[in-house]
């Protein structure tokens, strides 16, 4: 018999009918949500915001090869300026732009950006993982200059390897530095061509001494941490770096690169950021 030929036999058949077709639809829906199975397969979970900071002599535009692979493979991503100016002052700008995100995140950084991390993720909940590329890992009353070490070229003398803006010596907390051309090519941007190297190091953007403050309470020692280092890598020499992760007992990979890895090499720097980002899911 048709079904409506057994709709038009009975009012209760009717009825029945009717739950059944609600169930039916019920089923269907539930299968549909996020989070349930939809055609035999579980929907992913969010994948976390990726937050980029850089460090000194740069602008966030170093990430932009780093920021189009994660962009690719579904990631949010923002990459803010780091004001650059003191690491007390730099962490809260940081801090605040955290709290207008919502949901996980993936806090990364570069070079002198490590310290800046370090300190803006201290007590923030949505920060799941920290990722240092090349970058600096303080502990409590550290600063980036002690932690560099003796085999940095950062350690020669200031005045062979910065400009001073203003001239005006000694140098103030305030006072802009430069890395000297000579600087950059050599032990900053080694690596790279050296046409993409000068334009870098003709825009580059300041840093200042006022950096070199001790570092507060790191975030590290709550939330986990990954660390990738260069082991060409002339401004924080791997064995330093090597020593601060082991300290912050982190994660540990390597590359060849040199202090800009994140620009030569970006294809190593992302499949790190999604390590930590797939650890949080």
């Amino acid at each position: 018999m048709s079904l409506p030929a057994a709709l038009s036999r009975s009012p209760l058949r009717r009825v029945a009918a009717a739950a059944a077709v609600a169930v039916v639809l019920t089923v269907l829906a539930v299968a549909e949500a996020p989070g349930t199975f939809a055609h035999g397969s579980r929907s992913e979970p969010a994948k976390p915001t990726v937050v980029l900071v850089h460090g000194d002599w740069a602008d966030a535009s170093g990430w932009s090869g780093v920021i189009k692979q994660l962009e690719h493979d579904g990631y949010p991503v923002v990459a803010p300026p780091n004001p650059l100016r003191s690491l007390s002052g730099d962490a809260a700008y940081v801090r605040a732009f955290l709290d207008t995100l919502s949901g996980a995140i993936v806090l990364v950084a570069h070079s002198y950006g490590g310290a800046v991390i370090t300190n803006a993720a201290t007590g923030n909940p949505n920060v799941r993982a920290l990722v240092y590329i090349d970058a600096f890992m303080p502990d409590q009353g550290q600063t980036t200059l002690q932690l560099a070490g003796p085999d940095s070229a950062l350690s020669a003398d200031p005045t062979t390897i910065f400009n001073f803006v203003p001239a005006t010596l000694p140098p103030t907390p305030t006072t802009d530095l430069y890395l000297k051309t000579s600087t950059f090519l050599t032990d900053f941007a080694n690596g790279l061509p050296a046409r993409q190297a000068r334009i870098l190091a003709a825009t580059q953007r300041p840093a200042t001494l006022g950096q070199a403050e001790p570092s507060g309470v790191p975030a590290w020692r709550t939330i986990p941490s990954w660390a990738l280092i260069g082991t060409q890598d002339h401004i924080i020499p791997p064995a330093a770096e090597r020593a601060m992760a082991d300290h912050a007992g982190s994660t540990i990979s390597y590359f060849d690169a040199g202090h800009l890895g994140l620009i030569s090499d970006p294809s190593s720097v992302t499949r790190v950021v999604e390590r930590a980002a797939r650890a949080t899911q």
